[in-house]
């Protein structure tokens, strides 16, 4: 089966209205932490509060999302992202009024972590769906390849789309209103999210034994580790560009720079599902991480932002098929029944590696510029080729599929 027909047939059998609702509901944690830096900002005057209430907010979300992914797989998505997508849409209107209303800074960095920690993560939690999805259709594995390479795609584009659209209605309306946007987005399409057919088949059947198998198993600790270096390598290139275009004169153009690197990503993840089955998931680790090292390499030496543009362009491509085959293989790690903790896990360890990347590269960039700032870039893809050439040769050669719940 060719890409383009796994493709159709993925479709085919969700229907356009799920791909879409599943897309937009991903799209306000994009939002909220580029908006609540904006916000916060703006009402108070102070870049530091700004970015620790959207730290807050993002490394309480990464806590607490493999948490909410147990408890999904327990009694199933609906009521879980239900619950959540109000919640979340309820704290990023509390951030709004806190921060108006002139409250603590205490108080406003107290209440991000809390909207953060309801935001619901729909992106893994969407992966967690095509299994059951495709469950009675011939050659479930190329289309569970094809669907986990459109979910890669679309995270990098609701990465892309939501920082843009926050910086945009910040502009033309206010910053406020820009999170209070966001917040509508997630409960309206978070809930359609919810509420749709699919999510029933993340149900447990009624009186099915639950599965006593550890969750957090090597396998899947190593797993999680690639998902932080990919996070390091997202916070430490989004703080060296808004650095660089800082020192260009150019601040304003820091979040479309980063934007060239979900680009890339997202073409690369809807390519990736050509690959032929023979080539395993830890021989596409392997080589993607290698790409990664090459790709950004070249950091060290931009010194424009012309230059800049089209070192993160390349790197793009080589983010998406890291993370795809990251993601696939830890839903081969656990038991079905546990399949959502382990996705939300990872996107947990990709939230804290992003919060690492840009604090150490902040740090850097403060004593030396952009350069001691990509420096950490290069070193979190260099980290990740060492994980996965020893995830790889601890697997072994072998197939398609490697059976990793027997590590």
């Amino acid at each position: 089966m060719s890409a383009i027909t796994a493709y159709r047939t993925l479709l085919r059998i969700v229907g356009p209205a799920y791909v879409v609702v599943a897309f937009l509901g991903r799209v306000p944690l994009a939002m909220s932490q580029m908006g609540t830096l904006l916000l916060v900002s703006a009402a108070t005057g102070r870049y530091a509060l700004g970015g620790a209430a959207a730290g807050a907010l993002a490394v309480a979300n990464a806590v607490g999302a493999p948490f909410f992914g147990s408890l999904a797989d327990r009694v199933g998505q609906r009521p879980v992202v239900l619950a959540q997508s109000w919640a979340g849409g309820a704290g990023l209107a509390a951030i709004v009024w806190t921060t108006q209303a002139g409250a603590s800074p205490a108080v406003i960095v107290a209440v991000a972590a809390l909207a953060g920690l309801a935001t619901p993560q729909i992106g893994p939690l969407a992966r967690v769906r095509w299994q059951p999805i495709t469950k009675d259709v011939p050659d479930q594995r190329r289309l569970v390849d094809a669907a986990f390479s459109y979910e890669g795609a679309a995270d990098e584009v609701s990465f892309v789309l939501g920082p843009a659209t926050v910086g945009l209605l910040a502009v033309v309306v206010a910053p406020g209103d820009a999170l209070l946007v966001a917040g509508g987005v997630l409960v309206a399409f978070g809930s359609w999210f919810a509420l749709h057919p699919t999510a029933a088949l993340t149900r447990p059947e009624s009186g099915a034994a639950r599965s006593t198998a550890p969750v957090l198993t090597a396998v899947l600790g190593v797993l999680a580790l690639a998902q932080l270096c990919i996070g390091m390598v997202f916070g430490a290139t989004q703080t060296g560009s808004t650095v660089l275009a800082t020192a260009q004169g150019e601040p304003g153009q820091a979040g479309l720079i980063h934007a060239t690197l979900g680009v890339g990503s997202a073409i690369a993840g809807l390519a990736i599902a050509a690959l032929p089955e023979r080539i395993g998931y830890p021989t596409r680790m392997v080589a993607s991480a290698a790409a990664l090292l090459v790709l950004s390499a070249p950091l060290l030496l931009v010194q424009t932002i012309g230059q800049l543009v089209a070192v993160i362009a390349l790197l793009g491509f080589a983010v998406a098929p890291y993370m795809i085959s990251n993601f696939a293989m830890a839903g081969e790690v656990v038991v079905p029944e546990r399949v959502g903790t382990a996705m939300t896990l990872l996107a947990g360890a990709t939230g804290i590696g992003y919060a690492l990347g840009s604090t150490l590269a902040g740090r850097l960039a403060d004593l030396g510029g952009h350069t001691p700032a990509f420096a950490v870039t290069v070193s979190a893809t260099a980290l990740a080729l060492v994980v996965s050439v020893l995830f790889r040769a601890r697997r072994g050669r072998g197939g398609t599929r490697p059976d990793v719940r027997t590590a």
